[in-house]
């Protein structure tokens, strides 16, 4: 234990390098640009989209009402396994990509992967590319670096702050709440909402950047886990870049493939610029890596220095290790039935989800007896049971709703025969049954039937138990 301990004690640490990626032009480079415009247009114009329901927006999470409105569909807490159903379908497809395809979710899609990408082209558009950024950071203070690392940090600060003011608007009408944040007239936890999400974005996109990947994202730590050698990820093909005497510059004498290849020297010629493009620093040559995000920025600067020197691509790819390294069949066969398993889970949450929202009632019904007593007996001789019947108007409009006994004989159910509710409210109603003592012991059950007025063709009957005794 005592030597463990040292062990802990003397461990370097992660030596923090600022990183200033390379700029790269390539198929990955661009597929990354699209999914950031893609993104940032859904996130900042879906509180806008106009959608024809009673709040007039596609997307409003109505915390003060209890209620999400997604497009035409309108949730309650009551719709608790519909809300289940979508998080379970996201984490499969979570578990599923990186089972298959490593951390592309990182690399590709995250919220702060695409947030900083969009924080360095600002600063790549202010203060230039990477070496002009390196050289400005050398510089002494003059009226030049603090405009232009001023002017960054202003463009920063204002996305952060867009970034956060559209968050508040998936939660209120876009409008009005936007119009009150700037008159000062909002909520005290919108402002709130938005200082603390502005100074996160500021900071998380803006100074932590790939810290975040190495320190606080849980995902990065139990995704190498999940990796086994038919997962397809970022590969540096060894053989091929190093061969029998590992990596040269191309000089005069080692300037044809040929030539290279006859005296023994890899493919690669050591330029670094594999490196020098990832956003978390990872040299992809040294192998699998926990930094490796695989956002394939390696391989699009890989492919652009092998068209230089007329070679084919490929040296740095997605790849499974398995094309590379021979692998147990055991080891393949465990691969394929938990691919299997992970589909059968999705499918069966998507169906789950599906089956849930198809059946989404316009409101909610629920009959609790009341059991203290259970059973009370009234002057005529006849049995009295309490309920009380519980109604959630979950339709955009307020509802009338009637209420009958079936299995009943006249004038045995007592309370409220009609109840109107408005949008978004649940109402109690108490109600007995009264049966003389001969019929109570042969009555075991009725029905409660609720009847919204505007969709008599739509019940609910809720079978209920009488007790004698």
């Amino acid at each position: 234990m005592q030597a463990e301990a040292v062990i802990a004690r003397s461990a370097p640490a992660r030596k923090v390098i600022p990183i200033v990626p390379y700029s790269v032009k390539g198929r990955y480079r661009n597929i990354k640009s699209l999914i950031l415009n893609i993104a940032f247009g859904v996130y900042f114009l879906l509180p806008w989209l106009p959608w024809q329901n009673e709040v007039g927006q596609a997307l409003l999470f109505d915390i003060g009402n209890s209620r999400f409105h997604i497009l035409g569909l309108v949730l309650y807490p009551q719709d608790l396994m519909v809300l289940m159903g979508v998080m379970v379908i996201a984490a499969s497809l979570l578990f599923i990509s990186a089972a298959m395809f490593g951390r592309i979710f990182c690399g590709f899609f995250c919220f702060q992967t695409l947030w900083t990408d969009a924080f360095r082209f600002i600063e790549k558009w202010i203060q230039g590319e990477a070496q002009a950024r390196k050289r400005l950071q050398q510089a002494p203070w003059s009226a030049r670096k603090i405009a232009l690392i001023g002017s960054t940090h202003a463009l920063w600060l204002l996305l952060s702050f867009a970034t956060a003011v559209t968050f508040t608007l998936y939660f209120a009408d876009a409008g009005t709440l936007l119009a009150q944040i700037f008159a000062g007239k909002a909520a005290i936890a919108a402002y709130v909402t938005v200082s603390v999400l502005t100074a996160t974005t500021y900071v998380a996109a803006g100074f932590a950047r790939e810290d975040v990947c190495f320190v606080a994202c849980p995902y990065g730590k139990f995704q190498g886990v999940m990796q086994d050698p038919s997962t397809v990820t970022v590969i540096y093909d060894e053989a091929r870049g190093e061969r029998e005497h590992g990596r040269q510059a191309p000089t005069a004498k080692l300037k044809t493939p040929e030539i290279r290849q006859s005296q023994g020297f890899g493919d690669c010629i050591d330029c670094n610029y594999c490196v020098n493009v990832c956003p978390t620093g990872v040299d992809i040559r040294k192998g699998f890596q926990i930094g490796c995000i695989s956002c394939g920025l390696c391989v699009d600067a890989c492919n652009n220095i092998m068209d230089s020197l007329k070679l084919p691509h490929g040296l740095i790819r997605f790849d499974r290790d398995e094309n590379i390294q021979e692998t147990d069949t055991r080891m393949q066969r465990w691969t394929k039935a938990k691919r299997a398993g992970y589909l059968a889970v999705l499918v069966a949450s998507i169906a789950f989800t599906w089956h849930a929202t198809s059946t989404i009632t316009p409101f909610t019904a629920i009959v609790q007896q009341q059991r203290q007593p259970l059973v009370t007996q009234l002057a005529d001789g006849s049995l009295r049971n309490r309920y009380e019947l519980r109604i959630t108007n979950k339709s955009g409009g307020t509802e009338t709703y009637r209420i009958e006994a079936q299995g009943l004989p006249e004038g045995s159910f007592k309370g409220w025969k009609q109840i109107t509710i408005p949008a978004g409210k649940s109402y109690a109603s108490d109600f007995s049954v009264s049966l003389p003592p001969a019929l109570a012991t042969s009555t075991n059950s009725f029905i409660v039937r609720v009847t919204p007025q505007t969709q008599p063709d739509a019940p609910m009957e809720l079978p209920m138990s009488y007790f004698a005794k």
